[in-house]
Protein backbone atom coordinates (compact mmCIF):
# COMPACT_ATOMS: atom_id res chain seq x y z
CA UNK A 1 0.00 0.00 0.00
CA UNK A 2 3.01 2.36 0.81
CA UNK A 3 0.70 5.41 1.23
CA UNK A 4 0.68 8.53 2.90
CA UNK A 5 -2.78 10.12 3.89
CA UNK A 6 -3.80 13.33 5.51
CA UNK A 7 -7.44 13.41 6.89
CA UNK A 8 -8.84 16.87 8.05
CA UNK A 9 -11.81 18.65 9.59
CA UNK A 10 -13.40 20.76 11.85
CA UNK A 11 -13.85 19.71 15.87
CA UNK A 12 -15.69 16.99 16.82
CA UNK A 13 -16.52 15.97 13.03
CA UNK A 14 -15.38 12.44 13.14
CA UNK A 15 -11.52 12.78 11.32
CA UNK A 16 -10.23 10.57 14.34
CA UNK A 17 -12.22 7.81 13.76
CA UNK A 18 -12.13 8.05 9.88
CA UNK A 19 -8.54 7.63 10.42
CA UNK A 20 -8.12 4.84 12.72
CA UNK A 21 -10.46 2.84 10.39
CA UNK A 22 -8.07 3.25 7.70
CA UNK A 23 -5.97 1.13 9.39
CA UNK A 24 -8.82 -1.13 11.36
CA UNK A 25 -7.51 -4.83 9.51
CA UNK A 26 -3.94 -4.43 10.79
CA UNK A 27 -2.82 -4.68 14.75
CA UNK A 28 0.68 -3.49 13.12
CA UNK A 29 0.70 0.11 13.66
CA UNK A 30 3.10 2.75 16.30
CA UNK A 31 0.08 5.65 17.07
CA UNK A 32 2.19 9.28 17.41
CA UNK A 33 -0.13 10.99 19.87
CA UNK A 34 1.50 14.90 19.88
CA UNK A 35 -0.94 16.10 22.74
CA UNK A 36 0.51 16.59 25.90
CA UNK A 37 -1.43 17.21 28.79
CA UNK A 38 -2.06 20.72 30.11
CA UNK A 39 -4.89 20.68 32.02
CA UNK A 40 -8.18 18.41 33.47
CA UNK A 41 -9.79 18.56 30.06
CA UNK A 42 -7.05 17.78 27.73
CA UNK A 43 -6.53 14.93 30.24
CA UNK A 44 -10.10 13.99 29.99
CA UNK A 45 -9.38 14.12 25.84
CA UNK A 46 -6.38 11.85 25.43
CA UNK A 47 -7.95 9.13 27.86
CA UNK A 48 -11.15 9.04 25.41
CA UNK A 49 -8.26 8.88 22.27
CA UNK A 50 -6.80 6.00 24.46
CA UNK A 51 -10.12 3.83 24.98
CA UNK A 52 -11.17 4.38 21.25
CA UNK A 53 -8.34 3.18 19.46
CA UNK A 54 -7.08 -0.48 19.23
CA UNK A 55 -5.30 -2.08 22.08
CA UNK A 56 -2.70 -3.63 19.87
CA UNK A 57 -1.31 -0.73 18.42
CA UNK A 58 1.97 0.55 19.95
CA UNK A 59 1.77 4.18 21.14
CA UNK A 60 4.49 7.13 21.53
CA UNK A 61 3.86 10.03 22.88
CA UNK A 62 6.24 13.10 21.00
CA UNK A 63 5.82 15.77 19.20
CA UNK A 64 9.36 16.86 18.20
CA UNK A 65 11.92 15.61 15.95
CA UNK A 66 9.64 12.46 14.72
CA UNK A 67 11.97 11.14 11.93
CA UNK A 68 13.90 9.71 14.66
CA UNK A 69 10.95 7.82 15.57
CA UNK A 70 10.20 6.45 12.16
CA UNK A 71 13.90 5.69 11.74
CA UNK A 72 13.57 3.13 15.22
CA UNK A 73 10.02 2.09 13.94
CA UNK A 74 9.72 -1.64 12.74
CA UNK A 75 6.13 -1.10 12.11
CA UNK A 76 4.40 -0.95 8.66
CA UNK A 77 1.44 1.72 9.95
CA UNK A 78 1.94 5.02 11.59
CA UNK A 79 -1.19 7.26 12.63
CA UNK A 80 -0.63 10.66 14.23
CA UNK A 81 -2.84 12.14 15.80
CA UNK A 82 -2.70 15.44 15.54
CA UNK A 83 -1.11 17.82 13.51
CA UNK A 84 -2.30 20.94 14.40
CA UNK A 85 -1.88 19.76 18.52
CA UNK A 86 1.91 19.07 17.45
CA UNK A 87 2.07 22.64 15.58
CA UNK A 88 0.92 23.97 18.92
CA UNK A 89 3.65 21.89 20.57
CA UNK A 90 6.52 23.31 18.18
CA UNK A 91 5.11 26.54 18.24
CA UNK A 92 5.27 26.90 22.57
CA UNK A 93 8.24 24.69 23.03
CA UNK A 94 10.37 27.98 21.42
CA UNK A 95 9.68 29.88 23.87
CA UNK A 96 8.68 32.82 22.07
CA UNK A 97 7.10 36.48 22.64
CA UNK A 98 4.35 35.97 20.07
CA UNK A 99 2.99 39.52 20.87
CA UNK A 100 5.81 41.05 19.18
CA UNK A 101 7.16 38.63 16.62
CA UNK A 102 7.39 40.31 13.61
CA UNK A 103 6.35 38.75 10.60
CA UNK A 104 9.89 37.56 9.38
CA UNK A 105 10.03 35.78 12.65
CA UNK A 106 6.52 34.39 11.79
CA UNK A 107 8.45 33.05 8.66
CA UNK A 108 10.64 31.51 10.31
CA UNK A 109 8.87 29.62 12.47
CA UNK A 110 6.69 27.90 9.99
CA UNK A 111 9.65 27.09 7.84
CA UNK A 112 11.39 25.03 11.04
CA UNK A 113 7.62 23.79 11.80
CA UNK A 114 7.30 22.58 8.04
CA UNK A 115 10.93 21.04 8.55
CA UNK A 116 9.64 18.93 11.10
CA UNK A 117 6.51 17.04 9.08
CA UNK A 118 9.22 17.27 5.89
CA UNK A 119 11.69 15.26 7.56
CA UNK A 120 8.45 12.99 9.18
CA UNK A 121 7.25 12.60 6.03
CA UNK A 122 9.93 11.63 4.09
CA UNK A 123 11.27 8.96 6.75
CA UNK A 124 8.30 7.68 6.54
CA UNK A 125 8.14 6.99 2.39
CA UNK A 126 11.96 5.96 2.30
CA UNK A 127 11.07 3.05 4.85
CA UNK A 128 7.88 2.56 3.34
CA UNK A 129 5.83 3.15 6.09
CA UNK A 130 1.98 3.66 5.12
CA UNK A 131 1.20 6.71 7.34
CA UNK A 132 -2.07 8.54 8.40
CA UNK A 133 -2.22 12.09 9.91
CA UNK A 134 -5.08 13.95 11.43
CA UNK A 135 -5.17 17.65 11.54
CA UNK A 136 -8.24 20.15 11.79
CA UNK A 137 -9.12 22.55 9.33
CA UNK A 138 -8.73 26.04 10.62
CA UNK A 139 -9.58 28.21 7.82
CA UNK A 140 -13.37 28.27 8.29
CA UNK A 141 -13.53 30.60 10.66
CA UNK A 142 -13.39 34.30 11.28
CA UNK A 143 -9.93 36.13 11.96
CA UNK A 144 -9.19 35.48 15.54
CA UNK A 145 -9.04 39.02 17.82
CA UNK A 146 -5.69 37.99 18.90
CA UNK A 147 -2.13 38.08 17.82
CA UNK A 148 -1.14 34.44 18.72
CA UNK A 149 -4.48 33.07 17.59
CA UNK A 150 -3.46 34.71 14.22
CA UNK A 151 -0.26 33.52 14.00
CA UNK A 152 -1.70 29.75 14.64
CA UNK A 153 -4.35 29.86 12.59
CA UNK A 154 -1.80 31.31 9.47
CA UNK A 155 0.90 28.58 10.16
CA UNK A 156 -1.44 25.82 10.72
CA UNK A 157 -3.44 26.45 7.18
CA UNK A 158 0.18 26.78 5.20
CA UNK A 159 1.41 23.74 7.19
CA UNK A 160 -2.15 21.87 6.19
CA UNK A 161 -1.33 22.92 2.39
CA UNK A 162 2.43 21.84 2.81
CA UNK A 163 1.21 18.35 3.95
CA UNK A 164 -1.34 18.01 1.43
CA UNK A 165 1.10 18.58 -1.02
CA UNK A 166 3.37 15.59 0.69
CA UNK A 167 0.30 13.11 0.66
CA UNK A 168 -1.03 10.94 -1.99
CA UNK A 169 -4.55 10.95 -0.75
CA UNK A 170 -6.19 13.79 1.28
CA UNK A 171 -10.00 13.38 3.06
CA UNK A 172 -12.13 16.21 4.36
CA UNK A 173 -14.53 15.01 7.00
CA UNK A 174 -18.07 16.57 7.60
CA UNK A 175 -20.54 15.13 10.25
CA UNK A 176 -19.03 11.90 9.93
CA UNK A 177 -18.65 11.60 6.50
CA UNK A 178 -15.69 11.97 4.02
CA UNK A 179 -15.06 13.44 1.01
CA UNK A 180 -12.20 12.91 -0.88
CA UNK A 181 -9.99 15.74 -2.20
CA UNK A 182 -6.95 14.30 -3.40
Amino acid sequence: MDKTVLVTGGSRSGKSRFAENLLKETDDVLYIATAIVTDKEMEDRITKHRLNRNRKWETYEGFIDLEDVVEKCKHKNIMLDCVTVMITNLMFNKKIDFDNMTMEEVDELLTYIESQFEKFILKSKEKGINLVMVTNEVGSGLVPEYKLSRIFRDIAGLTNQFIAKLCDEVYLISCGLPLKLK
